[in-house]
């Protein structure tokens, strides 16, 4: 299950050491967690990590497919997550030193910065190959957060990028090496502590306000295909 440590100022969010899907529960302690960070007082930022071979692989399918009557409200829930990130009144570091698929992908890019590690790994959204069709929040999510070209490459071909061409293509701002990439999120969170939060929040809030609305609109939902 996700754990929160601290550094100094910065707030480390574990997801675990599993594949990291978001099952109902670990949706529910990610959130306790977030709580935590989002009380703090004073200087703040967060990283977000995982331990072992995945980063995160998104939805739990089978959870899903075994709860179909619980869809719309756990894809809420999931865009939700989405949208607290996005808008988190602090400085926010993904650090990805593993595998970072579908919805896992997603969530990173629902953070300020990425840092992936650069030899092993792959950041992949591989909707189009396993036929769930993009909701329309998670597109407009993606394409705010990607350039035009990466964003159609990604969600069109399914491409996995490597730690080299995630940062070529701009999905990750920095790699490193397996053992430094926490590390290096934390200095890139650290550098940035000082920053006020009320004014990061509304900052955030305007500047991705078209993605939020419609992550939070339930009129069109995620289809299984």
């Amino acid at each position: 299950m996700p754990t929160l440590d601290r550094v100094d100022d910065v707030f480390v969010l574990d997801l675990g050491d599993t594949e990291n899907r978001f099952h109902p529960d670990w949706l529910t302690e990610v959130n306790a967690l977030l709580d935590q960070v989002e009380k703090a007082e004073g200087p703040r930022a967060l990283v977000t990590a995982a331990t072992g071979k995945f980063f995160s692989n998104g939805l739990d399918l089978d959870w899903l497919l075994a709860h179909g009557e619980q869809a719309g409200e756990y894809v809420t829930d999931v865009q939700e997550l989405f949208v607290r990130l996005l808008t988190l009144p602090m400085v926010t570091v993904a650090a990805l030193q593993g595998h970072t698929f579908a919805a896992g992908a997603m969530l990173s890019l629902a953070h300020d910065f990425r840092v992936m590690r650069a030899d092993r790994g792959y950041w992949c959204l591989p909707e189009a190959d396993i036929n769930i069709p993009f909701s329309v929040g998670m597109s407009a999510l993606i394409q705010a957060r990607l350039t035009p070209q990466t964003a159609h490459e990604s969600m069109v071909t399914g491409r996995r990028y490597g730690g080299g061409d995630a940062l070529a293509a701009g999905i990750v701002d920095r790699t490193a090496d397996e053992d430094a990439v926490r590390a290096a999120a934390v200095e890139i969170a650290r550098s940035q502590t000082a920053k006020d939060g009320r004014t990061l929040g509304t900052i955030k809030n305007r500047m991705y306000a078209t993605v939020v609305a419609a992550l939070r609109d339930k009129e069109t939902p995620l289809s299984l295909g």
